[in-house]
C-alpha cells in the first residue's frame, strides 16, 4: 500500500493521476497546508521541506518502506517500480526526462506565482506581478502548443508519460492562472485527450482535501 500524503493542489494531482493510472493501491492521507500541517514533524519525517506530496510505499525496494518527496522524484520513483509511463530505453526516455524537468522549473513555479498574485491587493504590486509571470505563463503555455503540433502526448507516442501526468497538474487550473485554449487549439486537443482518459479523471475526483 501506498500512502499519499497530500493537498487539492495542481502537485499533489499530479500524483493522485499517476497513481490511478497505474493502477496501484494507495491511500490518501491529507496535509492541510493552509493550516501548516505542512510543518508538522511527523510530517517533516518524511518530506523535510514541508512540501506536499510526499509518499511512503510500505513496499518499497527490497521489500522495505521507503518514503519520496518532491512530485517529479515521486513520478519517476512510480514509473520505475511500475515499468509504465517511463520507457526503459534511455533514447526514449530523455524527452519524458526533458519535460519533466521543464514542468517543474517553469510550467508550475510561473503560474504558481499569478496565482499569489491573483490574491494580492489592488496595486502596483500586483499589477506587476501578474504582468510579469502572467506573460512567462503564456509564454510557456506557447512552448507546449509548438511541442503538441501532430503530437498526441508530449513526449511519447502512443500512450502518455509521466511528463503528461505532471503538466496536467497544472493545465488543469489554467482559468485560474488565466490562459484561455481559444488560440492553443493542440494544447486544448491534449487537454480533452487526457481527460477523458478514465485513469486521469479518477486521479481528478479523488477526495485530497
Amino acid at each position: 500500500m501506498i500512502t499519499l500524503h497530500t493537498w487539492n493542489t495542481p502537485n499533489g494531482r499530479k500524483i493522485s493521476v499517476a497513481l490511478e493510472e497505474m493502477g496501484l493501491p494507495y491511500e490518501v492521507r491529507t496535509v492541510n497546508i493552509g493550516k501548516d500541517e505542512q510543518f508538522r514533524p511527523e510530517f517533516l519525517a518524511i518530506s523535510p521541506n514541508n512540501r506536499i506530496p510526499a509518499i511512503v510505499d510500505d513496499e518499497g525496494a527490497g521489500g522495505q518502506p521507503i518514503s519520496i518527496f518532491e512530485s517529479g522524484a515521486i513520478l519517476l520513483y512510480l514509473g520505475e517500480k511500475t515499468g509504465k509511463f517511463l520507457p526503459p530505453d534511455l533514447r526514449a526516455r530523455v524527452p519524458v526526462l526533458e519535460w519533466l524537468m521543464w514542468q517543474m522549473g517553469g510550467f508550475g513555479p510561473m503560474p504558481g506565482q499569478v496565482h499569489h498574485f491573483l490574491m494580492q491587493p489592488d496595486g502596483p504590486a500586483k499589477d506587476y506581478g501578474l504582468a510579469r509571470y502572467g506573460k512567462e505563463t503564456r509564454r510557456l503555455y506557447g512552448v507546449l502548443e509548438k511541442r503538441l503540433a501532430g503530437r498526441d502526448f508530449v513526449a511519447t507516442q502512443g500512450e502518455p508519460s509521466v511528463a503528461d501526468f505532471a503538466i496536467i497538474g497544472w493545465a488543469w487550473r489554467h482559468e485560474r492562472h488565466q490562459v484561455p485554449f481559444d488560440d492553443l487549439p493542440n494544447v486544448a486537443a491534449w487537454y480533452e485527450r487526457m481527460m477523458a482518459r478514465p485513469g486521469v479523471r479518477r486521479g481528478f475526483e479523488v477526495a485530497l482535501s
